[in-house]
Order: C-alpha cells, then sequence, then structure tokens
C-alpha cells in the first residue's frame, strides 16, 4: 500500500531535487558535432527493428532523471560492491534498451572519443524516439556528465510513490516545481509502451470506471492468478504512436492503470479538464509535453567538474568489474 502523501513528498524530495541544470544546446558544436546524428541514425534503426524500442528509451530517460538526477546511473551494471537500479522494484523486468544505448556509445567512442557522456544519450535518445514514433521534437540542452556510482537505494525509496495514487504522485512532483499541466503532459508518455499484468490485473477485475468490454478484452491475458509478466499496451489504440490517443482513451474510460484513469473521473476531477483539452487538441499535449520533457531532463545534473564521461556506459571509468 502507499505511503501518506507528506511521505510520498518527502522521498521525492530526497531523490531528486528540484534545481535545474543550466546546459546548452550547443554543448558539442565543436567537440563532437556529429553526436546529435549519430545517436538519431542508432535510434531510426532500433525502432524500426522493434517498434517498442522507442518507448523503452524513452523510460530510461525518465527513470534515470527520477533516481538520482539525469546522471546515467540506470545504465551501470552491477558489481561485486554495489547493485544497480535495474533490479529495483521500479525497473525489475520492465527496463530494456541498455543494449542500443551501449551501441550508440561504441559508434560515439570511435567518432569523440571520451567526449559524449552516457546521461546526454539517453535525452538525445529519448527525444528522437518520440520524434520516429510521431511525436513532437524539442531542443536538447546537453553538457551532463555521468555518476560513477548507482542510487538503488533511492531507486527503492521511488516505489511509494511508484505504487501511490494519482494525486500522490501529483503532490510529488509539485514539490520539484511541476504544475498539474506538466504532470499530466508527461503522464502522456503512456501513450506508447507496455505494462505488466501485475500492474493491471486488480483494475481489470474489480474496478468500477473501467468500461467492460475492454475490462474483458484484458482478461485473456491476465488471469487472476499467474502471468504476472503478461503485458498489454497501455495505449490499446495507437500502442506505438506517439499522438492523443491516451487521453482520448481515458475519456471512454479505457485507461489500463489506476492511476491513469484517475486523471479523468468524468466528475469535475483536478485533472479532468487537462485530459479533456489534450484528447480534443494534440498539438496542445505535444506543445506542452516538450516543454515538460526538457524542464525533467536538466534535473539535478552533474556538470563541470562533477562526474565524469564515462567510455563504457556499463560501468564507472577504471572500474575493474
Amino acid at each position: 500500500m502507499a505511503s501518506s502523501l507528506s511521505l510520498q513528498c518527502c522521498l521525492i524530495s530526497i531523490l531528486f531535487g528540484s534545481a535545474f541544470a543550466q546546459l546548452s544546446e550547443n554543448f558539442y558544436v565543436t567537440s563532437c558535432p556529429q553526436a546529435n546524428t549519430i545517436i538519431q541514425s542508432q535510434v531510426k534503426s532500433a525502432v524500426a527493428k522493434e517498434a517498442r524500442m522507442g518507448a523503452a528509451l524513452l523510460r530510461l530517460h525518465f527513470i534515470d532523471c527520477l533516481i538520482g538526477g539525469c546522471d546515467g546511473s540506470i545504465l551501470l551494471d552491477d558489481t561485486q560492491s554495489a547493485i544497480g537500479e535495474r533490479t529495483a522494484f521500479v525497473n525489475g523486468n520492465s527496463t530494456i534498451g541498455f543494449e542500443v544505448i551501449d551501441s550508440i556509445k561504441a559508434q560515439l567512442e570511435k567518432a569523440c572519443p571520451g567526449v559524449v557522456s552516457c546521461a546526454d544519450i539517453l535525452a538525445v535518445a529519448a527525444r528522437d524516439s518520440v520524434v520516429m514514433l510521431g511525436g513532437p521534437s524539442w531542443t536538447t540542452p546537453l553538457g551532463r556528465r555521468d555518476s560513477t556510482e548507482a542510487h538503488k537505494d533511492l531507486a527503492d525509496t521511488l516505489v511509494p510513490v511508484f505504487l501511490g495514487d494519482v494525486s500522490t504522485q501529483i503532490g510529488a512532483f509539485a514539490m520539484k516545481g511541476f504544475n498539474k499541466n506538466e504532470f499530466v503532459a508527461l503522464a502522456g508518455s503512456h501513450t506508447v509502451g507496455l505494462a505488466r499484468c501485475q500492474f493491471y490485473r486488480k483494475r481489470v477485475y474489480e474496478a468500477k470506471n473501467i468500461d467492460p468490454t475492454y475490462a474483458a478484452s484484458l482478461q485473456a491475458n491476465c488471469p487472476k492468478e499467474g502471468g504476472d509478466n503478461n503485458t498489454a499496451p497501455i495505449d490499446s489504440t495507437t500502442p506505438f504512436v506517439f499522438d492523443n490517443a491516451y487521453f482520448v482513451n481515458l475519456m471512454k474510460q479505457k485507461g489500463l492503470l489506476n492511476s491513469d484513469q484517475q486523471l479523468y473521473t468524468g466528475k469535475g476531477g483536478p485533472t479532468d479538464a487537462i485530459v479533456a483539452n489534450y484528447s480534443s487538441n494534440q498539438q496542445a499535449f505535444f506543445d506542452d509535453y516538450a516543454k515538460a520533457v526538457v524542464k525533467i531532463s536538466k534535473m539535478e545534473v552533474l556538470t563541470g567538474t562533477h562526474g565524469e564521461v564515462r567510455t563504457n556506459c556499463r560501468r564507472a571509468n577504471g572500474a575493474t568489474n
């Protein structure tokens, strides 16, 4: 069960600070001018090969930023002395795309050795993934550096927020300077991607605020017992297209996750009007989404002499295992 709202906000406050770093879109203009082109090419190839990879790369960036800041820590492998973030509850069995980042990093190391950080790769890959899936583009500020250690303990502290209701999550993001519009826009990331049965089972069998036909269609792949890792698209209409169908579905009580459907109650809830606007005005969603993603991508980053630029995204420089 989720804890109280005040606890959620305190936990989030520990996880990522509200300061937003000063970065520059021109950071690599002289040191690695081909950086954006290399990343874009690799992302296009990966998404063309496997459509769900676009959502996966977007999620990697978000999870990285939400756990200790946008510092590439999500990419670190376990070592003999430290456990990485991948096995944390919020990531277990659902975070993929590491091989794509490895491929991008390898190409960048050939072109510009030791220059482009893994954290920046995640930020650019997320943007390019959204574009590949039909969504908006935005100017990505660069200059992040990589952490030398993972934040597994912080990832575990995020669990109550991850499992909390929408009020909890809105409150947590408000503590970081995000308003309700920005939060709902970011929730629109669920217009692409999949969710595991264990996270929507209770809703499809017990919820009253779900379309009965939609619920029945999900039960076959999500039995009452077993099948925890079976997946369903969060947006059942256009699961691999970045559009506003997620919000249209919420207005029809076809939200897969309980926290999603809570964004639209149909009874004058705190975010009902925002969802209604985005459902009928895709451009408004795109505009707000792009601004919110840039904002989240600047939280608690390492710059200057802090951190490092890893040559291998899976381990800190100088690490032996």
